[in-house]
């Protein structure tokens, strides 16, 4: 005998909401499930009338529901949004190439403009690159580091006013347990934001905070939404997967355990005698950073001088500035802004240079060692004016 949905009492249920164990049919089911999205979006102010909003866009299944979601939200409840969608291409053969042929019909499924990025282009690097010269131990460091730089670019090249990413609850409950394991109290003061933004930053937004994954699935699969499915070839080394793998665990005991990770992550405070990083800017490329150099410059001058380990593992405070002493990466401190608005790094006269000179016992115009006749001038590896490299 079929079960009863346990919304409306009149049609059968196909399927158990694994977030509140209720039996329900599909049409209570996409009810349910856009109902709590928006209500996520409304009680948190995540949106402003005349917004102009970046859709993080992968084509799987989190992507892909929210474009849909939010197309049909947008109209629905009219909240005067112009939407786009923004791809990141990491250069992965047999994976992020076909997703993106997935976007792209997403685009003219949904009619949302879509604009596509891609590392070779931002870093002159892909990740099939990267991989083929660090291994695969590592590799999701480089790639998220670089992925978040380059939709922050990205949304700056569009002008948006907002960035949203398909982030799940499963997604930050995993990231509230790694960054516990690591002891990583700045991540986990803020891992359950909703919205994270910083001074001069585009705010990124969560509308899928405490949504489960599974129900997203469930939402694509009974919608019948166009989405790639695949995982990533690079992926099944990635720490991540050791705390999805114990979260899966708990849940199958307890199911809202995910939801009670994210309260617990929301309600911790850090004690005021706590150090925390103090926000900056990177010296090299401009970009939001609590050291002297961003860890996506830190990461790409390593691949550029063939020493990709540079930076790789927790980097705060007196071992990122070790690391920069230790390789020789020139601070940038002497930079202006000429009058076609780039940025121009200071000469090398005057006091300033002639006491750089006696700290390095070289040239003093660049970190060589002027015995052994080698210079390791950093500055035309990674320079923001260099012509081949695109301008935010």
């Amino acid at each position: 005998m079929p079960v009863e949905c346990t919304l409306c009492h009149q049609r059968p249920a196909v399927l158990k909401r694994p977030k509140t164990s209720q039996a329900a049919c599909k049409e209570c089911f996409f009810q349910a499930v856009e109902t709590e999205v928006h209500q996520t979006i409304v009680t948190h102010g995540l949106f402003t009338r005349g917004d102009v909003v970046a859709i993080g866009a992968s084509g799987g299944k989190d992507s892909t529901v929210l474009a849909y979601l939010m197309k049909t939200l947008n109209e629905r409840h009219d909240y005067g949004l112009d939407l786009f969608l923004l791809s990141i291409d990491e250069g992965i053969t047999g994976y992020r190439d076909d997703s993106l042929e997935t976007v792209r019909r997403n685009e003219r499924q949904y009619g949302i403009p879509l604009k596509i990025l891609s590392y070779q282009d931002l870093y002159g690097w892909t990740m099939d690159r990267i991989v083929a010269t660090i291994g695969r131990r590592n590799n999701c460091t480089f790639c998220g580091v670089f992925r978040r730089q380059a939709l922050d670019r990205g949304a700056a090249m569009l002008g948006v006013d907002k960035i949203v990413t398909g982030h799940n609850a499963d997604d930050i409950a995993e990231t509230v347990l790694m960054n516990i394991l690591r002891g990583d109290v700045a991540r986990l003061r803020r891992c359950t934001a909703i919205t994270t933004s910083s001074e001069g930053a585009i705010p990124r937004s969560k509308p899928f905070k405490y949504t489960y994954e599974k129900e997203i699935v469930m939402y694509a699969y009974f919608k019948k939404l166009d989405y790639f499915s695949t995982e990533c070839v690079y992926s099944p080394n990635a720490y991540r997967g050791h705390a999805r793998t114990y979260l899966k665990d708990l849940e199958r005991i307890r199911p809202s355990t995910i939801i009670d990770i994210i309260h617990s992550g929301d309600s911790l405070a850090v004690k005021g005698d706590v150090k925390m990083p103090v926000q900056g800017t990177c010296s090299r490329c401009g970009y939001i950073s609590s050291q002297i150099l961003c860890k996506a410059c830190v990461l790409l001058e390593g691949l550029n001088r063939g020493l990709p380990r540079v930076g790789i593992g927790k980097a705060t405070g007196g071992n990122m500035s070790a690391i920069v002493k230790k390789y020789g990466l020139r601070e940038e401190e002497e930079e202006e802004k000429g009058e076609d608005g780039r940025r121009h790094h200071g000469g090398g006269e005057g006091e300033g240079m002639e006491r750089r000179k006696g700290e390095m016992g070289g040239c003093g115009s660049c970190t060589c060692d002027s015995k052994k006749r080698t210079c390791r001038d950093p500055s035309t590896l990674l320079d923001v004016t260099r012509p081949d490299r695109p301008e935010f």
